[in-house]
């Protein structure tokens, strides 16, 4: 029992070391090989503990290397783009001048309740707020907001969504007392032939629907709603 409760102090202190050394992160800022590396030392810094039979230095050795691996991988990546693109792979534009980027959407494996959530979280509830958004490399969302006057102050507003990826959102059509068929004509005015080609769509109080297709820019227009909610 005695033996036990001094590894895992040994374990506990090498380990607080190391992760030390590779820098202060929180666990949402780190870069993809950084959290790959930090799971591996969390599952190997367990074994000689959980495991009588291993001897200690089976623990701890690949905590040690993997940390120097950590530091070698984050120094040569200072020095070289290239390797820093291959490790860490590049920022994506999710928002656009067009719109939401459906391509790159599909490129990260994302859909728009995702980036929804994504630029909510932000502190933004009306994409049409938004003129760029861009996914870091360490999965954080960067909003670049639309200009505005500053002497015209504009009211807030809570857009409904009305459509994702082409199909139709019923509680927010009820909740905006909208009717498909209004919706309808209004993208086919906007020569919007099938719904399948729309990737999101919503409404503000004020009756403004902004639509983003997914593969033409977006577009705003106007709709006759309750503005109740």
């Amino acid at each position: 029992m005695l033996v036990v409760l001094i590894k895992a102090i040994l374990v506990f202190l090498i380990v607080l070391f190391c992760v030390r050394l590779m820098g202060k992160r929180q666990l949402s800022e780190m870069q993809p090989f950084e959290l790959v590396i930090m799971l591996i030392v969390a599952d190997v810094a367990c074994i000689p503990l959980s495991d009588p039979s291993v001897p200690f230095y089976g623990g701890i050795v690949p905590i040690i290397v993997l940390t120097f691996l950590h530091i070698m991988i984050s120094f040569f990546s200072r020095k070289s783009l290239k390797l820093r693109r291959i490790v860490n792979g590049s920022p994506i534009i999710a928002i656009d001048k067009d719109g939401i980027n459906f391509k790159n959407l599909q490129r990260m494996n994302i859909n728009m309740h995702d980036l929804i959530e994504a630029f909510r979280s932000s502190g933004y509830s009306d994409i049409n707020e938004i003129e760029y958004a861009i996914f870091e490399t360490n999965g954080k969302l960067c909003v670049i907001e639309k200009e505005s006057d500053p002497t015209k102050p504009v009211p807030a507003l809570l857009p409904l969504t009305l459509m994702v990826d082409g199909k139709w959102n019923n509680e927010g059509l009820k909740e905006a007392d909208v009717r498909q068929e209004q919706a309808e004509k209004l993208l086919k005015k906007n020569r919007i032939r099938s719904l399948k080609e729309v990737l999101y769509m919503d409404i503000r109080q004020d009756g403004l629907v902004y639509v983003s297709p997914k593969n033409a820019p977006y577009f705003t227009d106007k709709l006759k709603t309750s503005g109740e909610w």
